[in-house]
C-alpha cells in the first residue's frame, strides 16, 4: 500500500466510478484500474463489490478512506509547510543575546525580518555572554550573539563568526570634552569614570590605554553592563569607554532626548561580537538567512560614524 494507491483509492470512493476518478487525477483508465487492483492485492480483500460499472463499496472501504483521507490531508498540510520553511515565510527562531544588543537593536531588527514572514514565531532570551555559550552548546537556541573576549572550554559544540570593533567614549552632552573630535586618555585623566567589573577584557584594556598616554583612571562606578552606565553619564557624573552597539542602542532608543555623546576614543580600546550557533546542530534555511543579514547589519552598522 502507497499513497499513490490511497489517492486513486480516495477519487474512486468520492466519485463512484473509475473513469472519472482517472478523469480528475489525469491518468488513463487502465492505469487508474491498475492502481486499485495492486491496492486490494496488497490488503489481499476486496474493496468494491462490481455490479456492472458500478463500484459498491464494502464497509471495510468506509474505514480505509477515512484513514486515507487523514494521511493525504497530512502529507499535503507537510508539503505547504515544508515550501513555506523552504521560502523562508514559515518557522521559528531561537535566539540568546547579552542584555545591549538584546534591548532595542536586535528586536528592532527582528521585526524588520520577520515583518513579511507572519508565520515565523521567535523567541528572544537575555542572557550573560557565558550562559549565552552554554546555551548555545547545549543546543537550546539557534542562534547566540555576545562577546567575543568570552573564552569557553565548549568550543567544540559550537560555530563562532567574530566581528570585531573598538570602542568609543561616552562623555556628557554639557562636558566640554563634548566638543572634542576624538577623546584621548590624557583628556580624562582624574576624571570620574565608569567601567565594567574587572572580569570583563574592556576593563584591563581601558587601563591599559590610560597607562599607555601616562593618565591616572580613577573608577568611580563599575557595571556588569554597559547600558546601566549611561544614566550615570546622563548625570554628568561620569565618562565611560563602551561598545558601538551599545552606544548606538542609546542613541537610537533616545533620538533628539540623547544627552550623551560618543566619540572615536585613543589608544584604542579593542572589543569583538561572536555569532554562535550549535556545532551539531544545522541551520535550517530561515535560521541561516537570519545569522547572514544580522551579520552584515552589525558590520555595516559598527562601521558607520556614531552621530
Amino acid at each position: 500500500m502507497n499513497l499513490q494507491q490511497l489517492a486513486v483509492f480516495r477519487e474512486i470512493m468520492k466519485t463512484g466510478s473509475v473513469s472519472h476518478a482517472a478523469r480528475n487525477l489525469h491518468r488513463t483508465q487502465p492505469a487508474v484500474s491498475a492502481s486499485l487492483k495492486a491496492l486490494e492485492d496488497d490488503l489481499d480483500m476486496p474493496l468494491f463489490i462490481r455490479e456492472g460499472r458500478r463500484l459498491i463499496p464494502v464497509p471495510e472501504a468506509h474505514y480505509l478512506l477515512s484513514e486515507a483521507s487523514g494521511i493525504l490531508d497530512r502529507l499535503k498540510t507537510v508539503e505547504q509547510n515544508l515550501g513555506n520553511m523552504r521560502d523562508q515565510v514559515q518557522g521559528s527562531l531561537g535566539i540568546v543575546a547579552m542584555p545591549g544588543p538584546s534591548s532595542y537593536l536586535l528586536p528592532e531588527f527582528i521585526s524588520q525580518f520577520t515583518a513579511d514572514k507572519p508565520q515565523v514565531k521567535v523567541t528572544l532570551a537575555t542572557r550573560s555572554s557565558p550562559q549565552i555559550l552554554n546555551l548555545i552548546a547545549a543546543q537550546s537556541f539557534q542562534v547566540g550573539f555576545c562577546d567575543a573576549a568570552v573564552g569557553s572550554e565548549q568550543e567544540k559544540l559550537f560555530h563562532n563568526t567574530t566581528i570585531p570593533c573598538t570602542c568609543v567614549c561616552a562623555v556628557p552632552k554639557s562636558s566640554p570634552l563634548a566638543e572634542k573630535k576624538v577623546i584621548q586618555a590624557r583628556d580624562l585623566d582624574g576624571m570620574p569614570m565608569g567601567v565594567l567589573q574587572p572580569s570583563h577584557s574592556t576593563y584591563e584594556a581601558t587601563k591599559a590605554a590610560f597607562q599607555a598616554q601616562g593618565a591616572r583612571l580613577n573608577i568611580r562606578i563599575d557595571t556588569q553592563y554597559f547600558l546601566p552606565l549611561f544614566h550615570f553619564v546622563e548625570a554628568g557624573q561620569i565618562c565611560s569607554i563602551v561598545d558601538v552597539l551599545s552606544a548606538v542602542s542609546y542613541q537610537r532608543s533616545r533620538g533628539d532626548a540623547s544627552k550623551i555623546v560618543f566619540l572615536p576614543f585613543e589608544p584604542a580600546v579593542p572589543f569583538g561580537y561572536s555569532i554562535v550557533v550549535p556545532h551539531q546542530r544545522p541551520l535550517s534555511r530561515l535560521a541561516s538567512s537570519f545569522v547572514s543579514s544580522w551579520q552584515s547589519w552589525v558590520e555595516e552598522t559598527i562601521a558607520q560614524p556614531i552621530k
